[in-house]
Order: C-alpha cells, then structure tokens, then sequence
C-alpha cells in the first residue's frame, strides 16, 4: 500500500486509471489529489474516485504532494512546468511523466532543475489493471523513490525498468501503440465473422475471446510465438492457408514497418518537445 500524497496533473482516462488503481489497492483517498481544469471531468472524478481531493488548481497539488505525477499531452506540459517551478522546487517530490516524447532532463529544466525524474511509457489496459508500463530514472532518483515509482504503476498491472532513456521510443511504438495493433485484427475478426452469416453479438464473441485466450496461452508457455503457431498449423489447413496468403502479402513486414513508424514518431515528439 503507498501511504505518500500522490498528487496527478491531468484527469484524464490514464488519470483515471492510476488514481482508481491506487485506491482499489488500499491507498487512502485522502492521499490522492488530483488537478484537472474542466468542470465536467472534475465532476465524474469526484464521483469514480470518492474522497479523492479533485481541484483546478495546479499549483495546489503541486505544493502538497510528496509524487507528482504529470498526465497531460506532450504539447502542454513544459507550460504546465514551467507555471509549477516555484511550488515543486519548495517541495521537492518525486517526479513523474507519462507523457509521451519529452524527455527527462527536460522536464526537469522545465520544473527547475536537479529534481528526481521518472518517465513512465503506460499503455491502455491500465484502465483494468491490466497495464504494462516501461520506467526509466534519472540518476537523483533514490532506491526508495524509485521502488515508489513502481507501486503506483503496478497498480494497474505490471512494470518493467530500462537501462536507456532512448528505449522509451520503442516501447511507445511496441506496448504503448499496441494495444491499437490488436483492436485492429480484432474488429477484421469481428467483420469477417459477419461476412460469414454469424451474428454480431456472437461474432464479437469468438473475436475477443480468441485473443483472451491466446493472449493467456502466450503468457502462459516459454515457447516463442513460432513454435505457437506451428502448433495451430497443420500441412494443408486451414492455418496454412491463411499463413501463406499472410507471407506473400509480407504482413510481418508490414507491422514491423508500421511500428517503425511509431517509434521514429515518438522520437519525433520528444525532439519537438525539447525545442517548444
């Protein structure tokens, strides 16, 4: 159980997230503090995070927390910094950014400097404790601060630790963008299911239930993902089939590429943040 002041710039879903995943796993609500500028979104985080205090003002967190945790788009946060030097350089919390591009010594420039930093690459699942989230420290970051660090984010599901900042990239374009990969074979699943004369309802079924259960099979075996599909595939079925159309039209190629993309795109970000 974290028993700091956790204080959250933004409410927004991955907020959301964290402050419900920080409760549910005994954290008092007293002990969570959450900033978010539009009344309507304050309004349903009162309600989803009973007793949490939810305010507009930034600077309130700011002073109060021991973890402040920025959840706000890229494009916004060093404004959203910069407006909080004063306050975070007198009470001089534990840092941490789930935005995706700017970088750790940035942020800490932005929040005036020598400060312990910890970027955080979350990914959608978290909404059902169901997460993986990539960390990564700077070197003011303690044992202790970082060891806090991993319980906030473990409390929507699992965390892993990089040795190199630059890694967060690629975890961006692999765990972060790809909950998204899935939702796409998912719902061609679902159309050709349809396509096929099934139901809707049934449909979505079969689609989603596949992925449940492979997904399980994955986690649960040592094999690599190959020796799993040899183990679906027989010579002259219909897995083959499939497999041969998918190798001609170079799929895995394409997804590869495709990631690719996500990750020069993530570099991208953190380089267009450090020059705003």
């Amino acid at each position: 159980m974290i028993n700091s002041k956790v204080g959250l710039i933004g409410g927004g879903n991955m907020a959301r997230a964290i402050g419900g995943g920080l409760l549910r796993g005994g954290m008092h609500a007293t002990d969570l503090m959450i900033a978010e500028p539009l009344p309507e979104q304050c309004e349903v985080l009162r309600q989803e995070l009973y007793g949490a205090m939810v305010t507009d003002d930034n600077k309130h967190v700011a002073r109060a927390a021991e973890v402040l945790l920025f959840a706000v788009k890229p494009q916004i946060l060093k404004p959203v910094c910069e407006e909080l030097v004063a306050e975070v350089q007198a009470s001089r919390p534990l840092i941490m950014s789930i935005a995706a591009g700017p970088m750790i010594d940035d942020i800490d420039a932005w929040l005036g400097g020598n400060l312990s930093v910890v970027r955080v690459m979350p990914n959608q699942p978290a909404l059902i404790d169901q997460g993986i989230s990539a960390l990564y420290a700077n070197e003011r970051t303690s044992g202790e601060h970082r060891e806090l660090a991993e319980k906030i984010m473990t409390a929507v599901g699992h965390a892993v630790w990089l040795d190199a900042e630059a890694k967060i990239d690629a975890v961006t374009a692999v765990s972060g963008t790809g909950p998204s990969y899935f939702y796409l074979l998912i719902d061609v699943m679902i159309e050709s299911a349809i396509r096929y004369g099934i139901d809707p309802e049934t449909a979505r079924s079969l689609a989603v239930e596949t992925a449940r259960g492979a997904t399980a099979l994955a986690a649960a075996e040592t094999e690599s993902m190959a020796s799993l599909i040899e183990r679906v595939r027989s010579p002259g079925g219909t897995t083959t089939a499939a497999f041969e159309y998918l190798d001609d039209k170079d799929a895995r190629g394409i997804f590869a590429t495709a990631i690719d993309r996500a990750e020069q795109r993530a570099a991208e970000l953190a380089k267009l943040a450090s020059e705003a």
